[in-house]
């Protein structure tokens, strides 16, 4: 099973400030080929901007406290953010998961068009995302 870091999720009550900085301090670019694969009908409409280094995303996401409420889910991805991993066994990684006792909230297509996500927390309660890109 392959899994490599994919994006960097910050949440934020400012997108469009937070894109700012990161444009112009850091110079980071658009990631204009994900903004057409979101899903905003599952619970979560909030201003995403996607951005890039030419190797790693980060998604700026405003802050929503209700995700997890909202769609049933027992881990929010969007109160703190997260990061996320991209692996080519999703089923597999689940397994992992299950085998070593730690609990994940399975969210399916559900943000991302084509992305099958889980989220789950560290020991810390940091959130860490891992999705496979399906057909």
């Amino acid at each position: 099973m392959k899994l490599t870091l994919h994006h960097v999720n910050y949440c934020s009550k400012d997108v469009p400030g937070m894109e700012r900085f990161y444009r112009e301090v850091l110079g980071l670019g658009p990631e204009p080929t994900l903004a057409a694969s979101r899903v905003t009908s599952q619970g979560y409409d909030g201003a995403v901007a996607f951005m890039t280094d030419g190797q790693t995303q980060f998604h700026l996401a405003k802050q929503d406290l209700g995700v997890a409420f909202r769609t049933g889910h027992s881990v929010n991805p969007l109160e703190r953010g997260h990061i996320a991993f991209r692996t080519d066994d999703i089923e597999g990684f689940k397994r992992l998961l299950e085998e070593k006792g730690v609990p994940y909230a399975d969210y399916g297509n559900w943000a991302m068009n084509g992305w099958y996500q889980i989220f789950f927390q560290d020991p810390e309660g940091n959130v860490i995302e891992v999705h496979q890109v399906v057909a």
